[in-house]
């Protein structure tokens, strides 16, 4: 079985170097040119989905429109879930990531952005950015819906999702497309690799570059290929890689 990751390309938020996470932003103009070569990439490579999924955040959700428009497939059905969104960011969305760091510490901000079970400061909850307040999530349960995520948090809600929705189209003989976020598909990258928590910390995925794998009959890690030109992939890696060592994102 083939399953294929798109990590959306780059948002305006990223650009003007901001905590994002459920922040409903949308894509630059390189975000835009990231996405239509990310689908321009994948019809050249001979890949042709069945279904596809998706966040409920509009750079993720453009990404993929982008991406199919490219191979002529912009018919295709998409399922969207709230599931495969990026992590929360809690009380650090909208915020310059280069003050936080200046006001909390350097170490503190990276201890919120690179740890794998410490979450930022949550959101209170009257805040207007409460999901409970936004109409993507007006059918949602208010309960369950997060105010801050450690990349734990995110794996526990990403995972589950995979293994009861997914998964079973891909055993169904489906060819599945999945466009999401840099820590919703670290939470895939993680379960599908059987990587420890130590291991997926040191993972980055770039923006706009199709992450092919090959899993056996029962869903199992064989193998995986970046679609692309390898040193471009590669600088792009060491591009997300670098930022991570820095407030930046």
């Amino acid at each position: 079985m083939k399953l294929v990751l798109l990590r959306h390309g780059e948002s305006e938020w990223n650009k003007e170097n901001l905590f994002t996470g459920w922040m409903d932003v949308d894509l630059s103009e390189t975000g835009k040119a990231e996405a239509s070569s990310a689908g321009i990439t994948l019809k050249q490579k001979g890949y042709d989905f069945d279904v596809c999924y998706t966040s409920y955040l509009k750079r993720a959700i453009h990404t993929l429109n982008r991406a199919l428009d490219e191979m002529d497939r912009a018919w295709l059905p998409v399922v969207k879930s709230w599931k495969l969104n990026e992590r929360h960011y809690g009380m650090l969305q909208g915020l310059n990531k280069s003050d936080t760091a200046d006001r909390y510490g350097e170490e503190q901000v990276k201890i919120w952005r690179r740890s794998y079970d410490i979450a930022p400061p949550l959101l209170k909850e009257e805040d207007d950015r409460n999901p409970r307040f936004l109409e993507q999530y007006r059918q949602e349960k208010c309960e369950i819906l997060p105010l801050g995520e450690s990349l734990k948090d995110t794996i526990a809600r990403v995972v589950p999702y995979y293994n009861e929705v997914i998964l079973k189209d891909m055993m169904a003989g489906k060819r599945v497309l999945i466009a999401a976020h840099g820590n919703s598909l670290r939470a895939l990258v993680k379960y599908i690799e059987d990587m420890s928590p130590e291991e997926i910390l040191n993972v980055n995925i770039p923006t706009g570059i199709p992450l092919a794998y090959e899993l056996d009959k029962e869903g199992n890690f064989l193998s995986k290929e970046y679609l692309g030109d390898p040193e471009y992939v590669k600088a792009k890696i060491e591009k997300v890689s670098a930022q991570g060592k820095v407030t930046i994102e």
